[in-house]
This record gives structure tokens, sequence and C-alpha cells, in this order.
């Protein structure tokens, strides 16, 4: 189907050289990126752990674009608050990672953050259907999270699908993170969705000049452009 929204390229900080993270997130913002995706991570909920809201704080004033922030951790709701006053403009949190998630959609939006829910590979979209309206975005994993440099999941094209028509019309961003290249983008978009989570497709190798392109040939790709 053809996407209306907004075509967006969040290219994944857990990619980058933490070293220089403040650097690395300036780099991919004046290199084209739509959003900064932060990808949080607990040892607990998935298995490896990355940083937490002070580090995200920490860069938070190397660029003005939209923080993007997937809390791969259990429990979500006593951390979502420092995520919200760390600079998160969206918040998603696992369908799987807590009883409430209802409760938790309704606190992030009480923080004045967008809030968005994500979908492990094993999880329905039929998980969602009934908290659809309390979404600002939905993430589709197309790897099991916790790590990055996984191959995308083919099954996630028809889930992406599923979650585009449960969505509607909607005023709703669906995603995907997990192994998304310029090889399987335009898949990607065609089934649905309209934001793409990038990590080493865009940072391997850690090298600020080849971002740009990067970037580029992954939104070329996903439209249908030539390069």
């Amino acid at each position: 189907m053809t996407v209306t929204r907004p075509l967006r390229i969040a290219p994944s900080i857990l990619s980058a050289d933490f070293a220089r993270l403040g650097a690395e997130v300036q780099a991919i913002a004046e290199a084209g990126a739509d959003y900064i995706h932060v990808d949080v991570m607990d040892g607990h909920f998935v298995p490896n752990i990355s940083f937490g809201a002070p580090v995200m704080n920490a860069v938070r004033g190397a660029t003005d674009k939209i923080f993007d922030v997937h809390l791969m951790i259990a429990p979500t709701d006593p951390y979502l608050s420092d995520f919200a006053k760390g600079g998160a403009d969206i918040i998603t949190v696992h369908a799987e990672a807590g009883p409430h998630l209802h409760r938790s959609l309704q606190a992030i939006r009480a923080l004045g953050k967008k809030a968005g829910v994500a979908l492990n590979p094993a999880t329905p979209v039929s998980a969602i259907e009934h908290v659809i309206d309390d979404c600002d975005l939905v993430l589709v994993m197309s790897v099991n999270p916790g790590f990055g440099g996984q191959s995308f999941i083919p099954e996630s094209l028809n889930k992406i699908a599923q979650a585009r028509a449960l969505i509607g019309g909607r005023d709703i961003d669906l995603e995907v993170d997990g192994g998304v290249t310029a090889d399987n983008a335009r898949a990607i978009v065609q089934a649905g969705a309209n934001v793409l989570v990038a990590g080493s497709a865009i940072y391997a190798g850690n090298d600020p000049t080849t971002y740009a392109e990067r970037i580029r040939t992954i939104r070329h790709a996903a439209t249908g452009m030539v390069v």
C-alpha cells in the first residue's frame, strides 16, 4: 500500500561509538536523520545493557531532532518520568514488559510525550487492539530485541501489514526496528511502515563521513527513487 505519512529515518545510537556519543548524535543529525532512535536495554527484559536516562540527557543538547526512545526494560513505569525529563520526545514501551499497558501509555501522555508500543516477533498485533487509540506510534520488532546487527525476520512484513490495517486512518506512525537495510527498505515501506530504524546499516565503521550517504541510500531505496 502507499504510505501517506512522511517517511522518517531513525538511526539507532546503539551502534554509535560510545566513546564519543555526543559527537555521533550530532553527526547523524547533520547527516539527515529525521529521528534519533535511543535503545535502552536493562539486561533483564533483554539480554544486554546499554545506558539509562542520565546518558541520554547528556547528549540531548547535541541536536534538536526528535529523540525516539525505545525502552527495552521491565518494569517501565518507574522510569518514564526520568526519560521524559531527560529529553525524550517519544517514549515506546513493550507490550510484553508489564501487566498494565494502558496505564503505561496514559502515564507517558500525562508527561507530555508521545506514546509508543513495541511488539516482539512472537507477539501478535491483536495485543494492542484495545489500546490503539492511546498510541502515537506502533513499533514492530523485526528481530528479537537485545542486540544490534541481526538479520530481518521475513515474516515481519506480514505483521507490518497487519499493524497498518489496525492503524487505519489514525494519526499513528508505524515503525520497524531490526535488520533494516537499503535492500529491504522498499518492501518494509510497501507493507505499511513509515519510520525505519537502522543501526549498523548506518553506523557501521563509525565514520561520520559515511553517514549521509547511507541515510540517503536507505531513504531512496524506501521510496523507490534511483540513487
